[in-house]
């Protein structure tokens, strides 16, 4: 890991301060090394787990595979608006490509005798939770998107998930290309109630 990747490493209390989602657009190359992918991936999967299901799973998306995807995702747009131009069938082509990586977080959470599926769905949404905190802390910046074709059943099928299976979002991955403002947080008195 470069000396400006270990400078980038903060304690935890300010990466929780500092995490913001950027603009898409903002996000740049270079993405996360191999090896710094996995350990962000390692970290996304240690999330609570009732049952030790892992009622989740990972979809990489990365160089051409970007493209690929991105072809599937557009041609289910052309089909269900035949009168889009070519210029808007191209903004469906570029989904995944917009950042050096996509990470698809697939909920496949299901019926258990005793774990509710409510608890599975919400263990993988902890590991997006985690994914887009070990990208932050790594030096990067990341965006958890769920667009159009996250819900649609022939993307998610031209996508490589099974018919049970959902996405519950596609972190988008870079190098921040430009400072972010922080959105406007709520205030603690407007969301905290005591019993």
């Amino acid at each position: 890991m470069s000396d400006a990747k270990t400078a980038s490493r903060i304690d935890a209390l300010t990466l929780l301060k500092t995490r913001k989602s950027p603009k898409i657009f903002d996000l740049a190359s270079p993405g996360p090394s191999p090896a710094e992918l996995a350990e962000m991936l390692a970290i996304a999967s240690r999330v609570p787990d009732h049952g030790k299901l892992a009622p989740w799973r990972f979809v990489v998306f990365e160089g051409e595979a970007r493209e690929r995807a991105g072809e599937a995702i557009a041609a289910v747009f052309a089909q269900d608006h035949p009168e889009a131009d070519a210029d808007r069938v191209a903004i469906e082509r570029t989904r995944l490509s917009r950042a050096p990586l996509v990470v698809g977080v697939v909920s496949r959470a299901g019926p258990h005798v005793k774990i509710p599926e409510w608890e599975q769905t919400l263990s993988g949404a902890a590991a997006c939770t985690l994914l887009v905190l070990a990208a932050h802390a790594l030096g990067y910046a990341a965006t958890w998107l769920t667009e159009w074709y996250a819900y649609d059943p022939r993307t998610r099928a031209a996508l490589g998930l099974a018919e049970n299976e959902r996405f519950i979002g596609l972190v988008h991955i870079g190098t921040l290309g430009r400072p972010q403002e922080d959105r406007p947080r709520p205030a603690l008195s407007d969301i905290v109630t005591r019993f």
